[in-house]
């Protein structure tokens, strides 16, 4: 009955621990998850856990590498969501309410199991659509930029506010003096009759 028992331990450690190649790979795609996953990023770029924040960040990919390949028996996603949800708080003093917690553990999770069947297409799919960390930057440099955008725009709304001159001056343009004939009346030209001549 022991060896029954044991097999079935060792046959659930096989299938919980990853080969080494596969561990150094996945501890790759969890980086790689972590840098497309913008509350953690904005924390980084922003230094919310301090000077050392990017370094708290490595730690944290660290922590959950850690979890996932010396955690005896079953992985539950909603350990791993715990878990991001404490090191965001405890690392970073971050609360994150935007969903992102889960969606980065679902992620881990079925990376995890697709590591574990050999399949690697996900970590693949991730180094191609590369880091979000370009984009957290963007959006500073885009915020940088409309407040840029905001002076031009003051500048181009003053400079509307200047035209109108052009209308006033068509509206200022001579007009043909109008001569009263002998009874009195003034002759007004049609404007229709002006431009092109038609034969």
């Amino acid at each position: 009955m022991d060896s029954v028992g044991s097999g079935w331990r060792s046959e659930e450690e096989t299938h919980v621990v990853l080969s080494p190649q596969s561990l150094s790979l996945f501890g790759e795609g969890i980086s790689l998850v972590f840098s497309r996953w913008t509350a953690l990023q904005m924390a980084v770029e922003n230094a919310w856990g301090g000077r050392d924040s990017r370094h708290k960040s490595e730690e944290l990919t660290s922590t959950i590498l850690t979890w996932f390949s010396q955690s005896k028996g079953s992985l539950y996603i909603d350990d791993l969501e715990n878990m991001l949800e404490e090191n965001m708080l405890s690392l970073f003093n971050t609360e994150i309410d935007d969903g992102s917690i889960e969606e980065v553990a679902e992620e881990l999770m079925i990376m995890h199991e697709d590591f574990l069947k050999g399949n690697f297409e996900s970590i693949e799919k991730l180094r191609r659509s590369g880091p979000v960390i370009s984009s957290v930057a963007q959006s500073k440099q885009i915020g940088n930029h409309d407040s840029e955008d905001e002076s031009s725009d003051d500048e181009v709304s003053e400079m509307i506010v200047d035209e109108p001159k052009v209308s006033e001056m068509v509206a200022e343009s001579p007009k043909p003096e109008q001569v009263p004939d002998e009874d009195g009346w003034s002759t007004v030209t049609s404007k229709r009759n002006k431009g092109k001549k038609c034969r």
